[in-house]
């Protein structure tokens, strides 16, 4: 118990402490607290998860911590979940995980955690997988934690807005699978392209070798720039569509995840949001881009105008063909 009055001490102490410095005369602390903290960075994506770490601390002579709970504004989907177990950092940085709870339960808005050991202060994670029907709205939660003296205490955090953006990660391009379509965020073979042709925006393909004085090697071209598609590459009857092209090297967080990587590289805090892709003008760009290598990127316009896109380059071979990419799409109307 004086190790779990000692924690308790030290969590009510940090969760008050800007209160009670605020404060132009002494403040009594509170023998029960608590503190929500956003860790997710960036736009709200549907797919994505919006992070919470979510502290509480009760003084040892008032009681124990009994539950954890968080309500949304707008049910998650699967896979919105709280951690059972509490968080916190070593000397050298590294977060340590105790187990503190039962698996966390999710019904409808609610997500809850009850407490199995006799513990006064923990920091639980709270991870809200965005669903689709948020998309556009914006969205609140309530963190709530029950002491066993029967003392509740909440924060509201939100509201958070939603971005309208659809994100696809990982599409893989082969020497086959080369067709490219915005509209499904997807791609296709030639026998897949040729199904429904109106939907492919963009052929890609692998070149050694120059086009005047610029490489070709991992390119995309609109099915309309017809002079430049490789002459062994045959389009399907009606792929023709007339997309606007402009090559740029933004890497954006999202995509890229370069923490990720083996070994992970740093990553720029840089996220494209609903406004970027709705107000990029690409009316007098190319309907084509070469040479491009892995961490580059095309904004991207469909002939019909109903989408704009932002496609990231996660890898690409080399010497040979091989791509993948992910996109952001935003529907224009």
């Amino acid at each position: 118990m004086d190790k779990n009055r000692y924690i308790a001490k030290a969590l009510l102490f940090v969760l008050f402490a800007g209160i009670f410095f605020s404060c132009q005369k002494e403040e009594t602390v509170s023998d029960f607290g608590n503190k929500c903290y956003k860790r997710s960075m960036g736009p709200n994506v549907y797919g994505n998860e919006i992070e919470f770490a979510y502290a509480m601390a009760i003084q040892p002579y008032v009681g124990k911590l009994t539950s954890a709970s968080v309500e949304a504004s707008i049910a998650g989907e699967e896979g919105t979940w709280m951690e059972h177990r509490s968080y916190h950092a070593k000397l050298d940085g590294m977060d340590t995980a105790i187990v503190v709870g039962n698996p966390s339960v999710t019904e409808g808005t609610l997500t809850t955690v009850d407490y199995i050991v006799d513990t006064c202060a923990a920091t639980l994670r709270y991870y809200y997988k965005i669903p689709k029907e948020a998309k556009g709205q914006d969205v609140s939660f309530k963190f709530s934690a029950v002491g066993s003296n029967g003392q509740i205490v909440t924060q509201s955090m939100g509201p958070y807005h939603i971005a309208n953006m659809d994100m696809e990660l990982d599409v893989n391009l082969t020497a086959q699978n080369c067709y490219l379509s915005i509209a499904d965020m997807k791609a296709y073979n030639a026998a897949q392209a040729a199904e429904h042709p109106e939907r492919i925006d963009l052929v890609y393909f692998f070149r050694n070798g120059n086009l005047d004085t610029a490489a070709i090697n991992h390119s995309f071209v609109a099915p309309a720039c017809k002079k430049y598609i490789p002459q062994n590459l045959t389009l399907p009857a009606g792929v023709e569509n007339d997309t606007k092209i402009r090559d740029v090297g933004i890497k954006d967080a999202h995509l890229a995840r370069l923490h990720l990587k083996n070994p992970p590289e740093a990553q720029p805090g840089i996220y494209i949001d609903d406004i970027d892709l709705q107000t990029i003008d690409l009316s007098n760009m190319p309907n084509w881009a070469f040479d491009l290598i892995a961490n580059d990127g095309m904004w991207v316009a469909t002939e019909d105008g109903k989408y704009h896109a932002y496609i990231y380059i996660n890898s690409a071979n080399r010497g040979r063909a091989g791509a993948t990419i992910s996109m952001k799409r935003y529907t224009m109307y």
